[in-house]
């Protein structure tokens, strides 16, 4: 896939082909994003254009000063790779700054999506854009005046709800990690690096890899989670724990990443590896001591492993 960064305005030199192209910001690239991007890719192929995915970075929101939108689902390595899979031909990411939040829909149409030699034009059925959101799917149709075609898609429900990347957020921040890989259609994944810390685990039974993340993922409710630990390539079993540690008096109550892989004894201090959440064990807590500690997490890595064997993950 190529990627090609922009920035409003357009160069004057572009290399462009006629594409099919799908419209948005797509945090997430879930089940619902899937069906825009997918739209487009259909087309393109049905008439042998490129297909194309035009996505912006960062968030508007946050470059609007509202909140919410610091950390994201998938974060735009990541977003790349997601489409990369799904066979998209090019991406264009677009810059959001200040002066391309002023543009108007008209201004973005001409300015944007027609140098881009956009043959036609995928969005979900809730896009806006332009300033302050005036243009929506339905001013894409009335600005299009036979230019290019489009396709609005309708909203993608699982169980009777609607799949948004909000609703995405609403599930992590309650810790229930199996609704989400429901919607995204994949588990929710982080990427890190093992760094040094406190080396407490080891010293009760149970070392663990310390995980910084390397890009502003959106990261779930403080407890402890049953995950597929990806290392090199390798795929392990493992619980891990999100949170401040409460049963030790820390003076620093920073949220830590902490995962346990089972059947495992390897130093990787250094190594990038990746997280996979899979279900969710329980809240984290402050017990009495570390016996009440060390007898919990025996049973939490018990729990997982009956899980993991059960096939379901």
């Amino acid at each position: 896939m190529k990627t090609v960064q922009l920035s409003y305005p357009l160069p004057e030199q572009l290399e462009t082909a006629p594409c099919a192209m799908a419209v948005g910001f797509f945090d997430g690239v879930h089940l619902g994003h899937r069906r825009v991007i997918q739209k487009a890719i259909d087309v393109a192929s049905a008439n042998g254009w490129q297909s194309a995915v035009m996505t912006f970075d960062p968030h508007p929101r946050e470059v609007l000063g509202q909140s919410g939108y610091t950390r994201y689902l998938t974060p735009l390595p990541d977003k790349l790779e997601q489409l990369e899979k799904m066979g998209v031909d090019t991406t264009y990411v677009m810059k959001f700054d200040i002066g391309f939040s002023a543009v108007y829909p008209e201004d973005f149409v001409a300015e944007c999506l027609l140098p881009l030699q956009a043959r036609h034009i995928v969005v979900g059925f809730d896009y806006t854009f332009g300033y302050r959101g005036m243009g929506t799917a339905q001013t894409l149709q009335e600005l299009s005046r036979g230019r290019y075609g489009l396709d609005i898609i309708s909203p993608v429900n699982r169980y009777g709800e609607k799949i948004s990347s909000t609703v995405i957020r609403e599930y992590l921040h309650h810790g229930d990690v199996e609704q989400v890989r429901h919607l995204l259609g994949r588990p929710y994944r982080v990427k890190g690096t093992v760094v040094h810390g406190d080396k407490r685990g080891r010293t009760i039974g149970f070392p663990t890899a310390n995980i910084a993340l390397t890009e502003p993922y959106l990261v779930g409710k403080n407890g402890v989670y049953g995950v597929r630990f990806i290392l090199d390539g390798q795929r392990y079993n493992g619980v891990m724990n999100i949170g401040i540690k409460p049963t030790f008096a820390l003076e620093k109550k920073e949220k830590s990443l902490e995962v346990h892989v089972f059947d495992f004894d390897r130093e990787i201090y250094g190594k990038d590896v990746q997280i996979e959440f899979l279900f969710a064990l329980r809240e984290e807590q402050k017990f009495s001591g570390v016996d009440a500690l060390i007898a919990q997490i025996q049973k939490d890595v018990e729990t997982a492993k009956q899980k993991f064997a059960s096939g379901h993950y």
